[in-house]
C-alpha cells in the first residue's frame, strides 16, 4: 500500500510544533510498517534526513504552499495530481488543510481552532481562508484526528452538524528531553544565563504565546524578589512579534531577559532540563508539547488554565489566568520560595509525562489509516 504524506512542515533544522508532532508519528509508521511504501510530499527542496528506511521516498511538488493562493493550488491541483499518479491508497494531512478535489481518502489532523478564538492573530487573507475552508475540510476528510479532548469538544461545538467521529491522538515528549545532572545544569546556565537560575518559555514569539503578559509577571517577580533570576525565551520570531521587541527595548529588566532565537534540538533540550521552571502561559493551545517536554525533563511547570493546558498538565502543573500577570508572578514566587512544592511538582510531572507516548499515538494513527481505506 502506498501512503502519501503531506510533509511541507518537515524541516531538518527548524522543525516546530506541527512538524514535530507529524514527524514523530510518521517516522514510527515508516519503521514499524515496512510492508507499506511512504511517499513524503514537500513543497520546497528537502533533506535526505527524512529518508530513514527503504520504504520511504520523497517528491518535490511545486509551487510552494506558503500563502492563500499557494494553498489552493498546491492542495487541489499540484499535490492532488501527484497523489493520484503514485497510486496512493490514503493521504495524511497533518496541518489542518486538505484537498477538496482529490478522490483519495484523506486523514485530516486539526490541532485546534485558534482562528475562531483569536482572529486578530491572523492576516485578513489567512483568516478568510480558515473561516471559509475549515468546514469544507472537515466535511471532505475521510477521518479526522485531533490532539486533545478539549480540541475535540471545541470542534464539535463550532461544527455541531459534523457527521463523523474525531479521534484524539495526543502528542508526547521526545526522547531527548531528560533530566540533567547538577554539573550539566551548571554548564547550561554558564552558556545561556551567566550562571544564573532562570524561568523558561519555549515557542515562537507571536501574540498567542502571551509574552507581553509574561514580561509584566516577571517584573512583579523581580520587584518582590531582588534576585538574579533570568527569564529565557527560546524560539524564533514567528509573526506579529514587532510589538514585543519594541516593548523589550524599554523594559526595566531587559538585561535579565534572554532571547535565544531558534535552537537546535540538543541545545533546546539542555535549556529545558536546566530551567528552574517552565512558564508556559500561552493564551491558547491545542495540546502544548512544551508542557510534557518540561515535565519529562524534571522541570516544574506553570501554565495557563485555558484551552487544553489543564488537560495536558493534569494535577502536576501550577495553573494561572494567562491574562493576569499578578497571578502568574504569584505562582513563580511560590515555586521560588518552596523547594518542597517544587520537588512535588517535579515528581508529579514525571508521572504525568509518562502518560503520553509517541509509540501509542503512532499505533492509533495506523488504526485510522486502516479505517480510512476500508470506508
Amino acid at each position: 500500500m502506498v501512503i502519501a504524506v503531506n510533509a511541507i512542515f518537515f524541516q531538518e533544522e527548524k522543525r516546530e510544533g506541527y512538524g514535530h508532532y507529524a514527524w514523530e508519528i510518521v517516522s514510527r509508521l515508516i519503521t514499524t510498517h515496512p510492508e507499506h511504501e511512504f511517499i513524503l510530499l514537500f513543497d520546497k527542496p528537502f533533506s535526505k534526513y527524512f529518508i530513514i528506511a527503504p520504504n520511504v521516498s520523497a517528491l518535490l511538488v511545486k509551487p510552494a504552499a506558503r500563502h492563500v493562493p499557494g494553498f489552493l493550488y498546491w492542495y487541489n491541483v499540484a499535490a492532488a495530481k501527484v497523489v493520484k499518479r503514485i497510486g496512493a491508497a490514503v493521504w495524511l494531512q497533518p496541518y489542518g488543510f486538505c484537498s477538496l478535489l482529490s478522490n483519495i481518502p484523506q486523514i485530516l489532523f486539526i490541532h485546534d481552532l485558534a482562528y475562531k478564538h483569536f482572529p486578530k492573530d491572523n492576516t485578513k487573507w489567512n483568516q478568510w481562508y480558515y473561516e471559509l475552508f475549515t468546514p469544507k475540510f472537515l466535511k471532505k476528510a475521510t477521518r479526522i484526528i485531533t490532539v486533545s479532548q478539549f480540541s475535540q469538544e471545541d470542534i464539535l461545538t463550532h461544527f455541531p452538524t459534523l457527521q463523523k467521529p474525531i479521534q484524539i491522538i495526543p502528542g508526547a515528549a521526545r526522547k531527548g528531553f531528560v533530566p540533567l545532572s547538577w554539573e550539566e545544569k551548571e554548564a547550561v546556565k554558564k552558556k545561556f544565563t551567566d550562571e544564573q537560575e532562570y524561568f523558561l518559555f519555549t515557542g515562537g514569539v507571536s501574540p498567542r504565546k502571551n509574552l507581553l503578559t509574561l514580561l509584566k509577571a516577571f517584573s512583579l517577580f523581580k520587584k518582590w524578589h531582588k534576585s538574579n533570576m533570568k527569564l529565557v525565551i527560546a524560539g524564533r520570531l514567528a509573526w506579529q512579534y514587532e510589538t514585543f521587541l519594541e516593548k523589550l527595548k524599554t523594559y526595566k529588566y531587559r538585561h535579565d531577559v534572554v532571547l535565544t532565537g531558534y535552537l537546535p534540538d540538543a541545545d533546546l533540550q539542555a535549556l529545558v532540563a536546566g530551567a528552574y521552571a517552565m512558564v508556559y502561559t500561552s493564551n491558547w493551545e491545542g495540546f502544548g508539547l512544551p508542557i510534557v517536554e518540561a515535565m519529562q525533563s524534571g522541570v516544574p511547570v506553570i501554565t495557563s488554565n485555558t484551552s487544553s493546558m489543564p488537560e495536558v498538565g493534569g494535577k502536576a502543573a501550577s495553573y494561572v489566568n494567562p491574562t493576569d500577570p499578578e497571578d502568574i508572578a504569584a505562582q513563580m514566587q511560590l515555586l521560588y520560595k518552596s523547594e518542597t512544592l517544587r520537588s512535588t511538582r517535579i515528581q508529579a510531572g514525571f508521572e504525568q509525562a509518562a502518560k503520553y507516548s509517541w509509540d501509542s499515538s503512532a499505533s492509533q494513527c495506523y488504526a485510522e489509516i486502516m479505517a480510512a481505506i476500508h470506508v
